[in-house]
């Protein structure tokens, strides 16, 4: 069995996994010890459906129906209910659990409280619960619930008397309507946002002048009107967020690194945010050191790398399970580019091993979109180091995936990078057909631009170029791709692949490595 059979069926595996069995094993030995006692805090419960059903979950290395069945806690037609009312408990007891008490979860808490009292007839004591929250809502950015709060207090104060100021409903007013406004710009900027980086995972970068100019006006209708004094924290974010997008589609990454670090500096004010947003924060930071790899600006990215992991390592930065899968994401994909950047291939591959183990062992956790990307550095690192069976291997993953929906771009430059790679290792027997094949994929997907077209034809008439004039034809197709280099449009292509240090390297008939290494230390004088 191929090493991309062995991975379609473990990614099979991994999405097959009911929601119930994948929560049982996403729980830690303190959280399973929890959830015991939890249940068994009324003495009927030890024995319960619900908890022999969670025993046989715990002990199953993979979910086999057929044998909850075998034992007999309840018949096939009722397993459905008891399995929903097994995971109802489980997520009951997370709640409960210490380590997920954070600020969102305390304000529900107190909401929940509060409307209590309110049913019961106590209003002063449910508006001063109301008032405490809405106070910790605005200082942590919770904007939503303090509208929520508002909204109650205005019911409160207009059905009871309440003996509250008497311009209490003019306060209250003014207060929902400042938050009103502030949360419609949050939803229009996050909005925005999002809707530009669903542009760039179906799309890629922006391919020419008609795009761009859709992407100008398409953002410029949508970005909404204020005034900066009165943004927010989380206000701005989303400005800043919306801008990195923009600017990431246009490849203009002078300004994608500014939004960036203006982002990194909203959290270095509020500190106490990132304990709060540690996701923001995280995807800050990889997009900042994004930009600086495709500014090529090594000093500075190897700068950041490395504050980007002491802040990752500290003691004091949250961690769940969640997170943890996030910084490796973005901390290993930040250290490929470094190799990348330095040409340091070899020292790239060793960590290219663990990295796949890592990436098999967290599919049910990591979207395919981020697994390709992956998949991508790694194929470039293994083609640095001249490894090009391996590269070959990950980037036939990525050309084989019947589900992805996203970056055809990726997919598109995978194909041509395929296509090299078998020329290098002399696997060139079926080279036309993988020709023909990746021009209909490149022409169905509209993504067959200049430089794509210029390496397919060399590599179609290669085969036809007596060995003395080889050379020739590589600085033939170094010139002619040196053209698109400045080009606003074609440039996208050496972002993918670094096709140029390729060439240098058979003309001069050194190590691709070598190559890249030597333009770093240039760079760096």
């Amino acid at each position: 069995m191929t090493e991309n059979e062995k991975y379609m069926i473990r990614c099979k595996g991994n999405r097959e996994n009911p929601p119930l069995f994948a929560l049982v094993k996403s729980l830690t030995k303190s959280e399973k010890r929890h959830f015991r006692l939890y249940a068994g805090r009324i003495r009927k419960n030890e024995d319960a459906n619900y908890m022999r059903l969670f025993d046989l979950l715990e002990k199953q290395p993979h979910y086999n129906e057929s044998e909850i069945l075998k034992e007999g806690i309840v018949k096939k037609s009722q397993l459905p209910n008891l399995k929903a009312h097994l995971y109802h408990q489980i997520l009951v007891s997370l709640r409960l659990n210490p380590s997920y008490r954070d600020v969102r979860v305390e304000l529900r808490e107190q909401l929940d409280f509060a409307y209590i009292l309110y049913h019961k007839g106590f209003y002063k004591q449910s508006l001063k619960i109301f008032d405490k929250a809405k106070k910790k809502a605005l200082r942590f950015e919770e904007k939503i619930v303090a509208y929520e709060i508002i909204e109650s207090e205005k019911i409160i104060e207009a059905q009871y008397i309440t003996r509250s100021p008497i311009n209490r409903e003019d306060v209250l007013s003014v207060e929902a309507k400042t938050v009103s406004r502030l949360n419609i710009i949050a939803s229009k900027l996050s909005n925005l946002s999002l809707q530009l980086y669903g542009l760039i995972l179906r799309k890629g970068y922006i391919k020419s002048k008609e795009e761009l100019d859709q992407v100008k006006e398409y953002f410029h209708n949508r970005l909404p009107k204020f005034h900066f004094s009165e943004l927010g924290f989380r206000e701005k974010f989303w400005l800043y967020r919306a801008h990195i997008w923009y600017n990431h589609l246009k490849q203009d990454f002078v300004l994608s690194y500014k939004y960036s670090l203006q982002t990194i500096n909203l959290f270095h004010e509020r500190e106490d945010l990132i304990q709060i947003n540690p996701v923001f924060f995280l995807k800050a930071y990889h997009y900042l050191l994004q930009s600086l790899f495709f500014m090529n600006e090594h000093s500075r990215f190897e700068q950041l790398l490395s504050q980007f992991e002491r802040t990752i390592s500290a003691p004091t930065f949250p961690r769940n399970k969640n997170l943890d899968s996030l910084i490796f994401l973005h901390l290993y994909s930040n250290k490929i580019n470094n190799f990348l950047m330095h040409g340091r291939f070899a020292e790239g591959v060793q960590l290219a091993d663990m990295i796949e183990k890592r990436i098999d062992q967290k599919m049910h956790v990591l979207d395919e979109h981020h697994v390709v990307v992956f998949l991508y550095k790694i194929a470039c690192l293994y083609f640095g180091a001249g490894n090009f069976t391996r590269c070959i291997d990950c980037l036939k993953r990525i050309i084989d995936s019947k589900t992805l929906k996203v970056r055809k771009d990726i997919m598109s430059f995978s194909r041509v990078l395929s296509l090299i790679a078998h020329y290098e290792a002399g696997l060139d027997y079926h080279l036309e057909s993988q020709l023909r094949s990746a021009y209909r994929y490149l022409e169905k997907m509209d993504d067959l631009y200049g430089v794509q077209e210029k390496i397919l034809l060399f590599l179609k008439r290669i085969g036809d170029v007596f060995p003395h004039d080889i050379k020739s034809a590589f600085k033939q197709l170094l010139d002619e791709l040196r053209v698109y280099e400045n080009d606003p449009y074609e440039k996208r292509a050496f972002l993918y692949l670094d096709i140029i240090s390729w060439l240098e390297s058979k003309i001069q008939n050194r190590p691709v490595a070598e190559i890249v290494l030597e333009k770093f230390k240039s760079a760096k004088v």
